[in-house]
């Protein structure tokens, strides 16, 4: 008997609560328990004292009105932890590089963890290319901002599943500001991605600080979902370059990244 199969055999709670992590992991909505424990083939008691255990520490979400289950907010954190590894940053960083000589511009990599976007890798140009000499942005690596408020939380978020949505923003309710600019609601928000989503690139004008904008593309992993994103920071009275221009070289960024992650995009347009 290999060590595999002793491990489960010991541990089936363990394996089966496994099992419905992938399980929901694989699936773009919401699923029933009853569905979940008939193809997974777990007792129902089982399955659903698992789903219980799991909701309590955050790994799987219920929707009560479609008495559903999804994947939770630590579940996306472990998965934000993992991205946040070197091999990620490694296959990034020549890439922000070559953008952010190319815009003479800072450009970001960044990640979701919850409803936060944390920023992995900031690439700037100098202060003579870039003619922003004394300007200070607050998207330094490690910083953390309200994703639905950042070009580059947005351009993951619109590639999201409604489950994923739904554990990033479990409470209802207004959404917060810094600036007093933004979406205040999810219906704005969803109506927000929804475009982003139909036009696959996101944007945001003066809602993390005053006199910046943000353009953002995301990169996708093998499943065609977004891993991360790419996105570049400048102050809009001092603008180098049309909207459209610095959108077509993150395009052309985050393209080179999916492929360097053996990653897939989706195709572009409404669900």
């Amino acid at each position: 008997m290999s060590e595999r199969t002793t491990a489960s055999s010991a541990s089936p709670a363990v394996g089966r609560a496994l099992d419905i992590l992938l399980y929901l992991a694989g699936r773009s909505g919401l699923v029933q328990a009853a569905a979940l424990a008939r193809d997974l083939s777990i007792p129902k008691s089982s399955a659903y004292h698992i789903l219980s255990v799991l909701a309590d520490r955050g790994f799987v979400t219920y929707v009560a009105k479609e008495q559903a289950y999804g994947l939770g907010v630590s579940s996306f954190e472990i998965g934000s932890a993992y991205l946040r590894h070197e091999p990620l940053e490694r296959q990034a960083r020549p890439i922000l590089r070559s953008l952010s000589d190319q815009l003479g511009q800072t450009v970001h990599l960044g990640v979701l963890h919850g409803a936060e976007t944390v920023y992995l890798l900031k690439e700037g140009p100098s202060a003579a290319r870039s003619g922003e000499a004394g300007v200070t942005l607050v998207t330094d690596v490690g910083v953390r901002l309200p994703a639905h408020l950042t070009a580059n939380g947005c351009a993951i978020l619109a590639h999201s599943t409604e489950a994923q949505l739904r554990a990033a923003f479990p409470r209802p309710g207004s959404l917060v500001t810094r600036t007093g600019k933004g979406p205040r609601s999810m219906a704005e928000l969803r109506c927000l991605l929804a475009r982003d989503r139909e036009r696959g690139w996101s944007e945001e004008i003066e809602m993390v600080s005053e006199g910046f904008r943000s353009v953002g593309v995301a990169a996708f992993d093998h499943n065609q979902r977004p891993l991360a994103a790419l996105s570049s920071t400048w102050h809009r009275h001092h603008c180098r370059h049309e909207v459209d221009h610095v959108r077509e070289v993150l395009r052309k960024g985050a393209a080179r990244l999916t492929a360097a992650v053996s990653g897939r995009s989706p195709a572009v347009g409404p669900r």
